[in-house]
């Protein structure tokens, strides 16, 4: 792993989940969530170990706090009884960082798993991090702070299938994967659109509305560079490499897209997403 794909990650193990995972209700979320940072801990030393049985171990740690947090996702779908596009996005956001842990864990070992290269392995973790549970989250959120309607429908909807589609097109070829990326890019633009659209205006202060504002913008140029890396792994035509893709892609909505996004949500002061409660105001 490059020093910028470990600290993005950490940006996600220490921030960016434990904040969005506040946003949720549920008394076994919240069991998570009291014991996240002794598991992002160990995840962020597997990251910096050599490859072994210590960073495979310190991995293992992670990895299971995250299948705790994909555990919960039944549980909440038993409990609401709900397939609102909003309730879909968080289930997302719940199952898919166990993908990122296990990928930790694959890596860490030095095993290709499923036959991955372990580069591939190392910028999974990542990718699961904010395109998969931060993305999701924050989709859902807007469709809720939009008003629920069809375009925020839609935004929910797309930006978990898109993360979906992605993560079968590595099992089947670069041109399912090129699909999965448009569908996600168009989810994740929409999602940028409601919020400089619907949402930015209502911002509380003039700090919310300006991360509310950078989370918008960003996605533009980073969904414009993973649409033109899909394309080209499908094609063949030129384009950005894997170690560009993560100090420019993975960079911009780490810190751009998603860390703006969820502390404007945070600023707000908003109560836990609770299933079949009112729109909540204001988040990208």
């Amino acid at each position: 792993m490059t020093t910028v794909v470990r600290l993005v990650v950490m940006l996600g193990m220490f921030v960016v989940i434990p904040l969005g995972v506040a946003l949720i209700d549920g008394s076994g979320v919240a069991r998570v969530r009291r014991v996240w940072p002794v598991a992002a801990a160990a995840g962020a030393v597997a990251l910096w170990l050599p490859r072994g049985a210590v960073a495979t171990g310190c991995a293992a740690v992670y990895a299971a706090a995250t299948l705790a947090l994909a555990a919960q996702a039944p549980r909440r779908l038993a409990r609401t009884r709900s397939l609102a596009p909003s309730e879909i996005a968080v289930l997302t956001a719940l199952a898919t960082p166990a993908v990122a842990g296990l990928a930790l864990v694959a890596e860490r070992a030095g095993h290709r798993l499923f036959g991955f290269d372990l580069d591939i392995l190392a910028l999974t973790v990542p990718h699961f991090h904010f395109a998969g549970f931060a993305a999701a989250l924050i989709a859902g959120l807007v469709c809720r702070g939009s008003g629920g309607g069809r375009a925020g429908r839609c935004a929910a909807l797309s930006v978990p299938l898109g993360t979906l589609l992605v993560l079968a097109g590595y099992f089947v070829d670069d041109w399912a994967e090129l699909a999965g990326a448009l569908v996600l890019t168009a989810g994740m633009w929409l999602v940028g659109l409601l919020t400089w659209r619907d949402l930015r205006a209502a911002g509380p202060d003039r700090t919310t509305r300006a991360l509310l504002g950078c989370s918008a913008v960003v996605l533009v140029a980073t969904m414009l560079l993973a649409l033109s890396w899909a394309l080209g792994e499908a094609t063949g035509l030129p384009h950005p490499s894997l170690a560009w893709m993560a100090a420019t892609h993975g960079l911009g909505n780490a810190v751009g897209f998603a860390l703006c996004a969820i502390l404007a949500k945070r600023r707000q002061h908003a109560a836990p997403w609770r299933a079949g409660a009112g729109a909540v105001v204001g988040c990208a």
